[in-house]
This record gives C-alpha cells, structure tokens and sequence, in this order.
C-alpha cells in the first residue's frame, strides 16, 4: 500500500526537475508518467555518489545536477572526502531548511530540548553535516558551543567548563 500523497508528490517533484536539472534530464530521459511507485522503483535507477563527483569533474566547478539558476543557490558545502574527492553540494535556502528541519527531528527524538548546552568538535571547514547540525541546534534553541580548532584536550577541558550535555562530533 502506497503511503496517502506519495505519489502525487513525486510526479510534482519529476515535473519540476525533468525540464531543467541536465543531470537527472540525462539519465531519465523522455520520462512519461508514473503509474504507481513500484513503477517509479522499476523505472529510476539508484544514484550513485561517484556519478555525480564524476559529473562534477566533467562540469565543473558544480556539476549539471542543478536545477536552478545560480542566483538561487545560497549555501556552499561539501562531503568530507574521507572516501574520495569530495562533492561540492549548493542548497537553496529552502533546501537549506529542509537539512536543518531533519536535524531538528533528529535533536527531538534524541531528547535534545531547547536550552541544552550542545558542543560541536568540528573544524569550521565546509563539510555539510558540521553546517547542517550547528545551524539546526541554534534553531532549536540550543546553546551551541563550537570547538574547532582546538586539541582533544581543550575540547574536553571547554565541554566540562560550559557544562555541555550534547557531543556533536565525527568518529
């Protein structure tokens, strides 16, 4: 059973993409109409990260997974690169809030309540979950304390002086 709207909401998002988005225009083609999702399931193939680094470098700086004119584009972030060349992603300020909306669900279900003291031991480097986990906390209403650039020992030395309750890191 198909979840109420889900469809709709795809062939919505298949109308506006198609037209102007070269990248997904490539690989979808003369697309049509969906009949349901296992339609959709059958029809659209999986996107891998290496077919959109491999865009980039073809089309660069940004690739052709743009739908919008680049005045639109308001945010500049990028994967990390641990596993690769990193891939530079360009957000909206809608799509910008849609990232933040998901880590304000995840600080709720997490029990994360406003006022929590939440430290972030990240660099203020471009990578996007640093972007995305800061700014969402701050709009939660969270006292976000930042500790890039400091040593391992000075970060533990600031979590116990501000009293921090929440460690936003990576391993």
């Amino acid at each position: 059973m198909e979840p109420p709207g889900q469809l709709d909401r795809l062939r919505a998002l298949l109308a506006e993409i198609l037209p102007r988005n070269r990248f997904v225009t490539r690989r979808l083609g003369d697309f049509g109409d969906l009949r349901d999702l296992a339609d959709f399931t059958a029809r659209v193939p999986f996107t891998h990260k290496l077919e959109l680094v491999a865009d980039q470098a073809a089309h660069p700086p940004y690739g052709s997974n743009l739908t919008f004119p680049s005045a639109a584009y308001t945010r500049f972030c990028q994967t990390s690169g641990t596993t690769g060349r990193p891939l530079a992603i360009l957000d909206t300020n809608e799509s910008w809030q849609w990232m933040l909306g998901n880590w304000q669900r995840i600080y709720t279900a997490a029990g994360v309540e406003p006022g929590a003291r939440v430290y972030f031991a990240f660099s203020f480097g471009p990578f996007l979950g640093f972007w995305t986990a800061f700014e969402a906390a701050a709009q939660h209403g969270c006292l976000c304390l930042p500790g890039g650039g400091l040593s391992s020992a000075a970060r533990l030395r600031a979590m116990v002086e501000h009293r921090a309750e929440v460690l936003c890191c990576t391993p």
